[in-house]
Formats: C-alpha cells, sequence, structure tokens
C-alpha cells in the first residue's frame, strides 16, 4: 500500500473504474436536492472503488464530493479520490470534512460500497432528540429490518462519527443511522443503493413524525418485521 502514492500507481483498469465512478457520484448528488434531504452545501455521497488485485481491501479507494462546492456546480472532474485512511489521493480539492467518517466506515466495513450523509429535515429531528425510529410501517420492516437506530454523538474532524456509524450498524439490520444531534448517515452495496436509503430514511421519519402527532402508531410484532424484510431482500423485484 505504501508504494501506492498516486492513481497513477493504480493499475490501468482500476484508473478507469475510478473515472467511472467519479461520474456515478457526481450524477447521484444531484439527487439529494431533488428529494429535499440537503440545503446549501451540506451532505454528502461516496462510493468505494475496489482494487483488482489486491483482494483484502487495503488498497481499496473512494470517491467523494469536495468540501463546500455547490450542487450545481458538481462535475465528474470535481469529485476527488480518497485513500482509506482518508488521504487525498486524487483531485483539486480539499475532500469533505465527513472523509473521515466514510473512510472508517469502509475501513471496517468491507460489505459497504457506499456511503452518504443528509441532514434532511424530519431524520435529522429525530437525531436531534436521541430517538430512534419505530418500525410501525411495513416500509420500514423491507427497507430497514426494524428500527432506525440512534448512534453517538461525535464531532466532526477525526473518525469518531465513523467509529459511532460502525458500532451502531453492525448491530442493526437497518443501512441508516441517526447519529445524535447531527443527522443521518447511510450504507449500502454501493452508492446508488446508499442514497435510496437515505431517501426512505427521511421518508419514514416524516411519515412516522406525523403519525405521532395524531395518536400513538401501532407496533408491528417482530415476525412479520421478519417475514417483510426477508421478502423484500429475496423475493421482490427483478
Amino acid at each position: 500500500m505504501s508504494e501506492l502514492k498516486s492513481l497513477a500507481d493504480y493499475p490501468q483498469s482500476m484508473q478507469d473504474e475510478v473515472s467511472k465512478v467519479r461520474q456515478i457520484v457526481a450524477d447521484l448528488h444531484a439527487e439529494l436536492p431533488r428529494y429535499e434531504l440537503v440545503v446549501w452545501t451540506a451532505g454528502n455521497v461516496s462510493q468505494r472503488v475496489r482494487h483488482p488485485e489486491i483482494t483484502d481491501g487495503s488498497a481499496d479507494l473512494f470517491v467523494i464530493k469536495p468540501s463546500g462546492v455547490a450542487y450545481d456546480e458538481l462535475t465528474a472532474q470535481s469529485m476527488v479520490v480518497c485513500t482509506l485512511d482518508g488521504k487525498l489521493l486524487d483531485g483539486t480539492r480539499a475532500p469533505s470534512s465527513d472523509t473521515a467518517a466514510h473512510a472508517y466506515t469502509y475501513e471496517h466495513m468491507p460489505e459497504v460500497g457506499g456511503v452518504v450523509h443528509t441532514h434532511s429535515t424530519y431524520a435529522t429531528a429525530w437525531a436531534a432528540r436521541g430517538e430512534e425510529i419505530p418500525c410501525v410501517l411495513t416500509m420500514m420492516a423491507d427497507e430497514f429490518g426494524g428500527p432506525i437506530p440512534v448512534g453517538p454523538f461525535a464531532i466532526i474532524g477525526d473518525d469518531s462519527i465513523g467509529r459511532g456509524i460502525v458500532s451502531t450498524l453492525s448491530e442493526s439490520r437497518s443501512p441508516a443511522v441517526l447519529m445524535r444531534n447531527h443527522g443521518p448517515f447511510t450504507i449500502g452495496k454501493d452508492a446508488k443503493a446508499s442514497v435510496k436509503a437515505a431517501v426512505m430514511c427521511e421518508e419514514v421519519a416524516r411519515t412516522v413524525h406525523i403519525s405521532r402527532q395524531l395518536g400513538d402508531p401501532a407496533a408491528i410484532d417482530q415476525q412479520h418485521i421478519d417475514s417483510l424484510y426477508e421478502r423484500y431482500k429475496n423475493v421482490y423485484g427483478q
């Protein structure tokens, strides 16, 4: 890994994949404002790029949004490439301020291929209360396999947020975590799946919030949650 000091040191096949992923990540960032999950320059999407020869993940990279750049200014070329220790490998701008959280998640959850962070209104409101979103909707059972958990309070700047994400989601089927007083982070097999989870997280956060204004939402039995989750993961769709 120490010999891989620039993107040019990686196999051509990986350089080609990085170019492809830069476009994917740039395009997916447009989905965040479209679904009203972010304001101004907040939020970020990243996707892992796996090394074709070093299969232990130590030489994997990820593509992420640069820090403080407006969404309508983002292009594939403006995306930055980082190593799994969060260091900039390729790009002309500083990476997102949440890069350390993404890097820690990729390093410690090798099955994860995409990470998304938003400050979507309703999900962040639950995070501000430090309260998990209870599984009272079949949609939640499908997508999250139970409640959406709350992660610990952590300060931006090091891997503290990443540690909270990993420790919380390692004990949950949910692809989303509400970091206390901060907002949601979502994971998935790739960036698209993580964006979907972010959209769904905000949708159920809003719906359950509205339901609680009308009364106490009816709980779903655990056996039904398990059945719905299994069907959605293994039967639903094409």
